[in-house]
């Protein structure tokens, strides 16, 4: 080989190692991010006898405040919507054991339930009220020492009750029922002195039976509703929240509150 053809292998062979030294590795292809899977169903747990957030009319059939909102968020979800009855004192459990998705029915916001539930912003504002009869001499909280008082098992009447505790610890006995019609059954025939209620349900039967009861002007506090899903069910409260906020911004909140309320009560 001469000088001449040597040189020329070397120039050669040096092309092809800078070529293949200069030569970047190409990146696999980033896997598609797959889109949130649509909901297809949910679960809605409550208690079927808190009127007129949810109960049972003369056909037996769900209805109420919150029975309404779900059924559109559903719509705006393109999912179908379920009402299962449940025992509320057990709704934490029935959560998250997974029997139901979602609890939607004057769910009260607590930093206690917090730590056990996702909650979405709050849309009602509620009292924990005082109902008595008409005839009542009872008048003000501190009027109801050595009373018996009634609220529903499970319900936050009993952790607003705790939160004044002086008024608490005056009682003659706090008696638990498991629903608040069973309640007022007691406080008309006098088995109870008077009940702590949240509002909604307070003025919606007291209303009904006009000139019976009586509500006080004091109160056991002010407290928020909200819709309570799992911990870990994050993508689902991020669309129920979603459609709250539309329901919200339209008007279809307010249309079910007024239908339901006579008004918008809404918590925008």
């Amino acid at each position: 080989m001469n000088k001449k053809s040597s040189l020329l292998i070397a120039a050669l062979l040096a092309g092809v190692l800078l070529t293949a030294c200069g030569k970047k590795e190409e990146a696999p292809a980033a896997a598609p991010v797959p889109a949130a899977a649509p909901v297809a169903a949910i679960v809605v747990g409550l208690d079927d006898n808190f009127p007129p957030m949810g109960f049972r009319d003369e056909k037996n059939e769900l209805v109420g405040f919150d029975i309404d909102l779900a059924k559109e968020a559903g719509k705006r979800l393109g999912a179908e919507v379920t009402f299962k009855p449940i025992d509320w004192n057990a709704k934490e459990a029935e959560l998250n054991g997974k029997r139901v998705d979602v609890l939607w029915n004057g769910l009260t916001i607590t930093e206690e339930r917090k730590a056990n539930i996702l909650f979405t912003t709050p849309y009602l504002e509620n009292h924990q009220i005082i109902v008595v009869l008409e005839k009542s001499p009872i008048a003000t909280k501190a009027e109801l020492k050595g009373k018996v008082i009634g609220v529903q098992d499970g319900s936050s009447a009993i952790e607003a009750i705790g939160k004044d505790e002086a008024t608490a610890k005056s009682f003659k006995e706090l008696k638990k029922f498991s629903d608040n019609v069973t309640a007022l059954m007691d406080l008309s025939t006098g088995r109870l002195d008077a009940l702590v209620v949240d509002e909604v349900v307070g003025r919606y039967y007291t209303a009904k039976k006009p000139g019976e009861y009586r509500v006080l002007d004091e109160n056991f506090g002010t407290e928020d509703y909200g819709v309570g899903t799992r911990k870990d069910d994050a993508e689902l409260m991020a669309k129920l929240q979603k459609a709250l906020d539309e329901m919200k911004a339209d008007g279809s909140a307010a249309a079910i509150s007024t239908k339901w309320f006579g008004k918008d009560i809404v918590k925008k």
